[in-house]
């Protein structure tokens, strides 16, 4: 049985991810914080509605940016090939630009959408159907994993001893187990910004104790924001 989503399940999807990370359903595109995330510890930018990362995707969603010449494009080129190799995070130009960029560029939210939709929602999907995953609830999980940590992370897949239904495993055990071990992981790392970041799990623990499978019992609740789809059931 294929993962079906109707479009008022990916809206929820979308919204209920992008209270996660901007603390709004509608994103914040141009939503910029300077966190000590990047590789061993350093400081790096994070940009946009679902969060590039500098020293992540953030100068392959800039080169996009660029190539659909946005009205920013021109002075973001200058500092392209910086991104990733050169610290920014404390370049005020720079962040300027990234943050006027996403307050007033319509292009800029136009490939914003595409962008986290190709690099993160689209390898999701892929990932969930291959192991078997069908209803919506287990679809958010999965994206939500993918935007925050790039995949389903092995230390935390390892904690548990649930198989995914493509190996004859349960879907719903298998999501609520995975949440669980999750919500431990973050809640426990010795890292100040992961622990605050368990504000996620524990929605999704919510939504799994509700036993919202469909996202139908509306309204979700996700960063303590109210999510409605955009579109109608």
């Amino acid at each position: 049985m294929p993962l079906f989503l109707a479009p008022p399940h990916k809206s929820l999807i979308f919204r209920v991810v992008n209270c996660f990370e901007t603390g709004s359903p509608e994103g914040n595109y141009s939503a910029l914080v300077v966190c000590a995330d990047g590789p061993h510890g350093i400081r790096q930018i994070t940009y946009g509605r679902s969060q590039a990362t500098e020293y992540g995707t953030l100068r392959l969603l800039l080169s996009r940016y660029i190539a659909a010449k946005g009205e920013f494009a021109f002075q973001l080129t200058e500092y392209l090939d910086d991104v990733g190799s050169v610290p920014l995070c404390d370049n005020k130009g720079f962040k300027a630009l990234l943050r006027t960029a996403g307050k007033k560029d319509p292009v800029m939210w136009k490939v914003q959408n595409a962008f986290f939709e190709e690099e993160y929602f689209k390898p999701a999907l892929r990932w969930a159907e291959n192991e078997g995953f069908t209803l919506p609830l287990s679809m958010l999980v999965i994206y939500d994993s993918f935007i925050h940590s790039g995949s389903i992370l092995w230390p935390i897949r390892r904690k548990f001893p649930e198989v995914p239904p493509s190996k004859g495993g349960k879907e719903k055990e298998w999501i609520t187990a995975y949440v669980k071990a999750r919500h431990e992981w973050l809640s426990g790392s010795r890292r100040k910004l992961v622990r605050t970041s368990a504000y996620r799990t524990k929605d999704l623990l919510k939504m799994i104790d509700d036993g919202n499978w469909n996202l139908d019992k509306l309204p979700l609740i996700a960063n303590g924001r109210k999510v409605f789809p955009d579109c109608p059931f």
